[in-house]
């Protein structure tokens, strides 16, 4: 689905992926709609002074459904219709063991990466499916196929949108509504500079992570191809590639390629 002219939706718009998909979304002459949470909101409602109404900033905490279930009629009210979404929001656990997280810590990731990801779906599906042509691309992650140490419940949580989004592509298969699921590898944003992450490639050379830029034109790249399955990153390719070959091997090099707090 080529994103000109259509509007599209786009959670964790403050920042990070989500700020350059916004911006590049808006380049590429689609109308968009922000979701943010808690910060972003100065900097991409500066945008409307470039763009005018073909951007919308709308606050929701996608892990309250009650939240989510508002957005589309908002959205609606702004842009007359909606034709894609783009679930890119999700958090980092704490670099800890399940042994050592608590209860409230598991929940949290599970409510913004999973159920936030399903309460937009659930949300919005109805309205693509009025549209002549639509999509979905849900962002799971590296750690969605593959395990990363002190990292279980996130990627668990990653691991079950990529199921649901799966899923979804069955589902929706013969109808007009499109699928794509994303996998990231290292992408270069302050979540991730912050959680003290050091990546490695599979050999002794330090490896560049994605920059959120590049990170935004690969998952609308996949909107327009409609493809079914994205790997963003030479890492994840390595890896989506390794852990299909042999599970073990793959789950061993990264726990000895990725250091943790």
């Amino acid at each position: 689905m080529k994103v000109f002219n259509k509007v599209i939706v786009v959670t964790g718009a403050g920042g990070g992926i989500g700020r350059e998909l916004v911006c590049q979304l808006l380049e590429k002459g689609a109308r968009v709609a922000a979701i943010l949470h808690k910060s972003g909101i100065e900097e991409i409602q500066s945008l409307s002074r470039v763009y005018g109404d073909k951007i919308s900033t709308h606050m929701a905490n996608i892990a309250n459904r009650d939240d989510v279930e508002k957005l589309p009629e908002e959205i609606i009210a702004s842009h007359g219709c909606i034709d894609g979404i783009i679930n890119n929001a999700g958090i980092l656990q704490q670099f800890l063991s399940v042994n050592d997280l608590d209860y409230e810590q598991i929940q949290r990731v599970m409510d913004v990466n999973f159920y936030g990801t399903l309460y937009m779906c659930k949300s919005f599906i109805p309205h693509l499916l009025n549209r002549p042509e639509a999509h979905i691309s849900n962002v799971s992650s590296m750690g969605g196929f593959l395990p990363v140490p002190l990292q279980s419940i996130y990627s668990a949580s990653k691991a079950a949108v990529k199921m649901l989004t799966e899923g979804l592509h069955l589902e929706l298969r013969d109808t007009n509504v499109g699928v794509t699921i994303v996998f990231p590898g290292g992408v270069d944003t302050n979540l991730v500079r912050n959680s003290g992450i050091v990546l490695e490639g599979v050999d002794n050379h330090s490896y560049k992570m994605l920059s959120p830029n590049e990170a935004a034109a690969i998952i609308i790249k996949g909107m327009e191809n409609k493809k079914y399955r994205v790997l963003a990153g030479n890492d994840a390719k390595i890896m989506d590639f390794l852990y299909r070959l042999n599970p073990k091997k793959a789950t061993d090099i990264i726990a000895k390629k990725i250091k943790t707090l």
